[in-house]
C-alpha cells in the first residue's frame, strides 16, 4: 500500500502513462496525500460539492444512450417495496419499475414537476475481472439488485457515479479499497464499459477487526481518530500498529516508518484474513515513535512546547516557578524520560508532579528511614556544590555511593529512599540521580533545605 503511495508522485495525467496513479479508501493518519482540497494538484477540483457538473454530464452521457434512466417513485413507494420485501423474508430490492417508461411519459411527468433521481440499467452477463488481491470474481449484480440510484435528485452523485468518475478523470490506474466493495465492482464494471472507458485495476483489501474478531464501528467512540489525537498518540503510532496486524509484509515488525513501509510493502503479500487490531498494544507502539520524536532535534521542540502547555493546564498555580516551564528544564526532562514514556502527558500525571511542585515532606518523614538525616543532607548538599557545572546520572550513580559510605549506619537502599522521599515525596519512581539531575542542582540543595528545615 505504501508503495502505491510512493507511485502517485509524478505520475501520468488522465490519459494514464505508465506511472500508476493509485487511489485508496479512507487512509489512517500519518499518510501525507499527494493531491487534496489543500495540497492541490493537476486533477482537481477535489471537494464533491466542487464536482457536480461533472457528474451531472456524465449522468447524461448515459441517459442519452440508454444505460440510464429517470425514477420518479416517490420515497413513500420505495419503504413500501422495502417493507414487502421484509414481510416476505426476502432482501429488499428496487422494483426497476421506472425503466419501462416510455419517453411519452417521461416528459409528461417532467413536465408535472416531479422529483427524479437517474438510475443506472444494470445488464446481465458481466464479465468476471481478476482482483490483486482476491484473484478472480464475478457478481451477477442484475440477479440480486435493482437498478441503482446513482443521481439523487439533489445533484450529488452516489459513490457507484462518484468513484467511477471520479477515478476516469484523475487518471487513477489502480483502486485499492475495503473488501466490503468487492461484490459491488461487476456494478462498477458495468458503469466504466457504459462510459466506454478502460477500467483501472482493483484490489480489496481485508476488514480490520477488534482484536475479538469484530467489526470496528463508528459507533464505538474509541476508534475516532480524534480521541487517539486528544489522547497524544502519534500518527506514525497509529499507521504502525494497523500495518503491523494486516498482512503486506514479509515480517511483522514494530516500529516502521512511513519510508520503511514503502520500501517493504508487496501487494502479493496481502492474504484475505481480516486483520486483528489490538489497541491494548498502541501504548508500546506509541513509546517507540514518541522515543524518535524527542531524539529528533526539530520534532523535540514541538513536544517542548506541548509540555509546557500541559504543565500550565495540569498544575496551574501550583507550579515551583516559571524555572519549570523554561526550555532547558522541560528539554531535560524529555531527554531523561526517553524511552520511559508512552504518552507525553504520562509526563505531567502524579507520578511525575515532583518535577513541577514542589513536595511537602517533614524532617520527622525522613527520621523514620534514616536516623542520619543532617548528615546525609549535608553529604548531598557538598556534592551539589562541588558539582554544580554538570551532572550526567552515571557520575552521580558512582558519587551516591561514594556517599553513602561516608554514613555510619544507614544503608545504601535507604538512603535513596530518604533522598526519594526529601526529593519528589514518593517512594517509587526514576532514580534518584535520574531525579537530581532532571531537577538541577539548585532546585535538589532547595529542597534537602526545606525538607530539613520542616
Amino acid at each position: 500500500m505504501a508503495r502505491a503511495l510512493r507511485a502517485l508522485r509524478g505520475a501520468a495525467g488522465p490519459e494514464r502513462g505508465p506511472g500508476p496513479r493509485v487511489r485508496f479508501g479512507p487512509s489512517p493518519t500519518g499518510i501525507p496525500p499527494d493531491e487534496s482540497p489543500r495540497r492541490g494538484g493537476s486533477f482537481g477540483p477535489y471537494q464533491q460539492s466542487h464536482r457536480l457538473d461533472l457528474y451531472r454530464r456524465a449522468s447524461d452521457v448515459l441517459l442519452e444512450r440508454g444505460a440510464a434512466y429517470r425514477c420518479f417513485c416517490t420515497c413513500q413507494r420505495l419503504e413500501l417495496l422495502k417493507k414487502e420485501a421484509l414481510r416476505s423474508q426476502q432482501t429488499p430490492r428496487y422494483d426497476n419499475r421506472c425503466r419501462h417508461l416510455t419517453p411519452t411519459e417521461v416528459a409528461e411527468k417532467l413536465s408535472q414537476g416531479l422529483d427524479w433521481v437517474v438510475r443506472f440499467r444494470l445488464e446481465k452477463g458481466v464479465e468476471p475481472f481478476q482482483d490483486l488481491v482476491y484473484g478472480w470474481n464475478k457478481h451477477e449484480v442484475a440477479d440480486v439488485e435493482g437498478d441503482p440510484v446513482i443521481l439523487k435528485g439533489d445533484g450529488f452523485p452516489t459513490y457507484h457515479l462518484a468513484n467511477v468518475v471520479d477515478d476516469h478523470y484523475m487518471g487513477i490506474s489502480h483502486v485499492l479499497r475495503g473488501t466490503e466493495w468487492l461484490t459491488s465492482t461487476s456494478k462498477h464494471l458495468l458503469l466504466y464499459k457504459a462510459f466506454g472507458w478502460d477500467p483501472p485495476q482493483f484490489g480489496h483489501l481485508p476488514l480490520l477487526l477488534n482484536k475479538d474478531g469484530g467489526k470496528l464501528s463508528k459507533r464505538q467512540g474509541d476508534i475516532f481518530l480524534e480521541r487517539f489525537a486528544q489522547d497524544g498518540y502519534l500518527p506514525e503510532a497509529l499507521l504502525d500498529i494497523i500495518t503491523n496486524c494486516g498482512s503486506g509484509f514479509a515480517e511483522k515488525q514494530m516500529g516502521r516508518t512511513l519510508e520503511e513501509l514503502i520500501l517493504q510493502f508487496e501487494i502479493g503479500r496481502i492474504t484475505t484474513h481480516s486483520a486483528l487490531l489490538d489497541l491494548e498494544k498502541l501504548p508500546e507502539f506509541n513509546r517507540i515513535h514518541l522515543t524518535r520524536h524527542i531524539e529528533n532535534e526539530g520534532l523535540r521542540q514541538k513536544l517542548i512546547r506541548e509540555l509546557q502547555l500541559l504543565v500550565e493546564r495540569v498544575y496551574g498555580d501550583q507550579q515551583v516557578a516559571q524555572e519549570v516551564l523554561e526550555k532547558e528544564y522541560v528539554e531535560r526532562v524529555l531527554l531523561l524520560r526517553k524511552g520511559h514514556i508512552s504518552l507525553l502527558k504520562n509526563l505531567v500525571s502524579s507520578d511525575y508532579s515532583y518535577l513541577w511542585v514542589r513536595p511537602s515532606v517533614s524532617r520527622e518523614q525522613l527520621h523514620t528511614i534514616s536516623a542520619e538525616v543532617d548528615e546525609i543532607g549535608k553529604l548531598v548538599l557538598g556534592l551539589m556544590t562541588r558539582q554544580a557545572a554538570v551532572l550526567t546520572v552515571e557520575e552521580l550513580n558512582t558519587d551516591l555511593r561514594s556517599l553513602q559510605k561516608q554514613t555510619k549506619e544507614t544503608k545504601y537502599s535507604s538512603m535513596m529512599k530518604l533522598l526519594r522521599l526529601a526529593l519528589s515525596g514518593q517512594q517509587h519512581g526514576p532514580s534518584v540521580a535520574e531525579m537530581m539531575v532532571t531537577l538541577g542542582p539548585k532546585e535538589v540543595c532547595g529542597r534537602i533545605h526545606k525538607a530539613l528545615a520542616s
